[in-house]
């Protein structure tokens, strides 16, 4: 599963040791030092996954990934020495993919390559627009959701939130990322809204809505809708 990585890291000595577990890994590796370089390199040769320091000199990695998420739909995995909520969430609401806190494993960081890698290549493509995760089947152009084939009724507010989450299964969306997507559905929405639309679709798609397999809590963070099938 070879893929070409951009690392962008001001720690040089972290950097190099972080280039040699990628490139033991298979992976073509790049290395920059600052978010002005990150970011002119990510776009002039476009990576299949950037790992990006949050505090660099220049641009910070937030910076970078808001500026990159305008037009590219590169993976990105956020490193930050902060270990605050707060951080973690704005890396998540500009659409990094993944995050790891300092001080870390590189052996991790190599998993959490590997995992990403394998959930962009096994991500379902659309057929005429159509997602499938699991057993579930959105059709937005028809604004149709199947369950398992049969019919699931849904409200726009839960419609977008559920097509969403199936265009990245296995990603977690924070809820302010979700509340971002029924803007101009739910004018009154807010983060509780969005807890009450999750409920009422564990009702309608979960076999056990007390124990949900598809639409799931990750404490902390928000939802992400499970890629397996069952």
């Amino acid at each position: 599963m070879c893929a070409h990585v951009l690392v962008a890291e001001d720690d040089r000595r972290q950097a190099e040791l972080l280039r040699q577990y990628l490139r033991a890994e298979g992976h073509e590796v790049v290395v920059v030092h600052d978010g002005h370089s990150a970011l002119s390199t990510a776009r002039l040769q476009p990576p299949d996954l950037l790992i990006l320091d949050v505090m660099m000199p220049g641009l910070s990695g937030l910076e970078v990934c808001r500026a990159l998420r305008r037009d590219s739909d590169v993976l990105v995995l956020m490193l930050t020495a902060r270990s605050g909520e707060e951080d973690l969430l704005l890396g998540l609401d500009l659409g990094a993919d993944d995050y790891l806190t300092k001080p870390y494993s590189p052996r991790e960081l190599a998993a959490r390559v590997r995992t990403l890698l394998r959930r962009r290549r096994a991500a379902p493509q659309p057929q005429d627009g159509v997602l499938t995760v699991g057993p579930l089947t959105i059709d937005p152009a028809r604004h149709r959701i199947a369950c398992a084939g049969e019919p699931v009724e849904c409200t726009p507010g839960e419609f977008a939130i559920l097509a969403a989450m199936a265009g990245a299964p296995d990603r977690v969306f924070t809820r302010a990322q979700l509340l971002d997507h029924t803007r101009g559905i739910d004018r009154n929405s807010t983060v509780r809204t969005i807890d009450m639309h999750v409920m009422n679709l564990r009702r309608k798609i979960e076999p056990d809505p007390r124990r949900p397999a598809r639409l799931v809590t990750v404490y902390g963070v928000g939802y992400k809708l499970a890629g397996g099938s069952d």
